[in-house]
């Protein structure tokens, strides 16, 4: 039989950000649960700042009956003499019956003790208390708090817990509340607890008392009100998805408000104004061709249908946190940008200071610019480095430490410096994430390199090497910042080659191979194919990042391409043909010594193909693995291990010739399809 399910529990706000990460596990974690107990089926999951319910539309009044199968020691071994010993005895006792109810079946081609019982299905009102608990119980929002004189903690406390089968109330206790017919409606709608008799009220109750349950529907309400603001005030609300999740989390009955501040701050970093409203109020910035205003949009949690308090109480609030942002820029630009300080500021220990770090990454970048030889002035890139960590000491970046480097750019600006300097301060942390933007300009890209090499070498120079998800200094983010800046412009760096040369620059000791692997490891994640085309490319020596990007590209391009079965078939054959050859060497091939038509032809197709420059790994390679026709006209014809070692040895020497141009790009062999 099949009834609606209804679960809610009650809690004070929930923090949105810990509920937004884990709101993904939600879901499976119940699921997992229903599982357990032979009680899964279709529901689904609402969430409000006050409640988490999960709804059944059809859920089991019991669970099904089944059938349980014992499978005991060997006969030979229940039994010696005929008398049961201790392993049949206790195989009873764990069945629960007497030895008289135990027969035997064929398992694995013995013969065993067995038994099998039916199992009556428990009801589902009996199963529910413990299926919520352990729900509650295996959901993790991070840190949680305990309240009153209970062990248990979670989240939130926990105020109120319904649960309906149908029209039934289901009695339990969970975190030492008496589950009633009973929810909670808007606190302005009515701060005491409202009885429901069945779903269908519970959801009419909720509705009509300022509870907008479902959470697509409150994002779809605060959806339509900002574009009713945008169409009535001919402006554009810039929405950050990860503040419109939590304003969506945060909210039971959501309004979008339009609000003001005055004009006197636009005076104020656009950053510095968008980041106080987000960060601190949760607020929305609003533009006007393309320029930031001095509105906001503010979305409300009131039950009311006068807003007018509401838009001036949050007036009120922005305010002197803009006034504090005015009185910390002002301040920082009387006090213009210095480093010093940073000599004070302890980078890492064992790593020496902050200041330490800029001449570490001044070398750097200096080793960098003369590498990749860019159009930009070498004095420029050292100001910018020498520069960057400056707004460290500023009043603003102490109070938002998430505008390090943005503060710096408008500082260096204001100072004096020119664009480039300015730019590269303010993108010296870029890429921040696979998806984040650039360096815009090559100086910017080797200053945000130096950033990202120096704290990877100092930090293995120290031994502080990532274990595990460990790696609160972002080394692996870094490593792969480093690859898309060098994929982007192009730049060539060799991570044994110039790692090397970099790592005399510290006191200490760099792990040289350890840091290989650790940067390759990254490099295997990162590019998104399959991972042995990348073990082909790295198999083929190639250590510098540009070019590696550039093959694996390549061999990417040309595995996924029609017909390499069996080009891939043809050219593994010729792989393990040279797999004892010594291909760092000169390979001899004689013409004279060619006995067969055939030998002549792979040998011109080769020389043709190596004769001229390509544009593209990929054109090279393609050119290369286009011989495969001669190659297998070859192996038809000819006998590569020919009895005279002479010939063998020169046809051998054919193939290596042609496995080695190919090897110089990637190894074949270990592409697999």
């Amino acid at each position: 039989m099949l009834k609606t399910l209804l679960i809610e529990i009650g809690v004070e706000e929930l923090p949105a950000v810990p509920l937004l990460k884990e709101l993904k596990n939600i879901e499976k974690k119940y699921a997992d649960v229903l599982q357990k107990y032979n009680l899964l089926g279709e529901f689904e999951f609402y969430y409000t700042p006050r409640r988490l319910v999960l709804w059944h539309r059809e859920f089991k009044t019991a669970q099904e009956d089944s059938v349980e199968e014992f499978f005991g020691a060997p006969l030979h071994v229940a039994y010696k003499d005929g008398e049961p010993t201790p392993a049949a005895l206790g195989f009873a006792k764990k069945c629960g019956v007497a030895l008289e109810e135990i027969s035997t079946a064929n398992k694995g081609g013995k013969e065993v003790l067995y038994y099998k019982k039916d199992v009556k299905g428990k009801p589902s009102s009996e199963l529910l208390p413990q299926i919520v608990d352990a729900w509650l119980k295996s959901l993790d929002f991070g840190k949680s708090m305990r309240w009153g004189s209970l062990d248990e903690s979670f989240i939130r406390p926990i105020r109120w817990v319904n649960v309906m089968l149908g029209d039934a109330f289901v009695d339990m206790q969970i975190y030492g509340v008496k589950s009633s017919k009973t929810t909670h409606l808007h606190r302005i709608a009515n701060f005491d607890a409202v009885a429901v008799e069945d779903p269908k009220e519970y959801f009419e109750k909720l509705a009509a008392g300022g509870v907008t349950l479902f959470q697509e529907d409150r994002a779809k309400k605060i959806t339509l009100d900002i574009n009713d603001i945008e169409a009535q005030n001919g402006v554009n609300v810039e929405v950050d998805g990860e503040l419109f999740d939590e304003v969506v989390a945060i909210t039971e009955n959501p309004t979008a408000l339009l609000g003001s501040f005055d004009a006197e701050f636009l005076a104020l970093p656009p950053e510095v104004i968008i980041t106080s409203m987000k960060e601190h109020q949760r607020y929305f910035p609003v533009f006007k061709d393309g320029k930031l205003t001095n509105k906001f949009v503010v979305v409300a949690n009131a039950y009311t249908d006068d807003f007018s308090e509401v838009i001036a109480g949050n007036e009120r609030v922005l305010r002197p946190r803009l006034a504090d942002a005015m009185f910390f820029w002002q301040n920082d630009l009387k006090n213009g940008l210095s480093t010093t300080g940073l000599e004070k500021i302890t980078f890492f220990k064992g790593l020496g200071s902050v200041a330490d770090k800029i001449k570490r990454e001044v070398q750097i970048a200096s080793v960098l610019y003369d590498k990749f030889g860019i159009d930009a002035s070498k004095e420029d890139l050292t100001a910018a480095v020498e520069l960057a960590k400056a707004d460290l000491m500023s009043e603003m970046v102490y109070e938002f430490t998430e505008l390090q480097g943005i503060m710096g750019h408008y500082y260096a600006k204001e100072a004096g410096y020119n664009d480039a300097i300015a730019l590269a301060i303010k993108e010296q942390y870029l890429p921040e994430g696979e998806e984040s933007e650039l360096p815009s300009t090559p100086l910017s890209a080797i200053v945000a390199m130096s950033l990202k090499l120096d704290t990877l070498l100092a930090l293995f120079s120290i031994n502080q090497i990532p274990t595990g998800s460990r790696d609160p200094f972002a080394l692996r983010r870094a490593v792969n910042g480093i690859a898309r800046i060098v994929n982007e412009y192009g730049f060539k760096f060799n991570i044994i080659e110039d790692i090397k040369a970099l790592s005399g620059i510290y006191e200490n000791e760099v792990d040289l191979e350890k840091l290989e692997n650790f940067m390759l490891e990254r490099i295997k994640r990162y590019y998104k194919v399959n991972p042995s085309i990348i073990e082909a490319v790295l198999a083929s020596g190639e250590r510098e990042l540009y070019a590696m990007g550039q093959k694996i590209a390549a061999l990417n391009s040309l595995v996924n391409s029609d017909g390499f079965d069996a080009v891939s078939a043809t050219f593994k054959r010729v792989a393990n043909i040279t797999k004892d050859i010594d291909l760092s060497g000169a390979l001899d091939v004689k013409e004279e010594l060619f006995e067969d038509a055939s030998e002549q032809e792979l040998y011109s197709a080769f020389q043709e193909v190596t004769s001229h420059p390509y544009q593209s790994y990929e054109e090279e390679l393609d050119a290369l693995l286009g011989l495969k026709p001669q190659l297998d006209k070859f192996f038809d014809n000819v006998m590569v291990n020919a009895e005279d070692a002479t010939i063998k040895n020169n046809r051998k020497a054919l193939v290596a010739s042609i496995y080695k141009a190919i090897l110089r790009i990637a190894d074949i062999k270990e592409v697999s399809i």
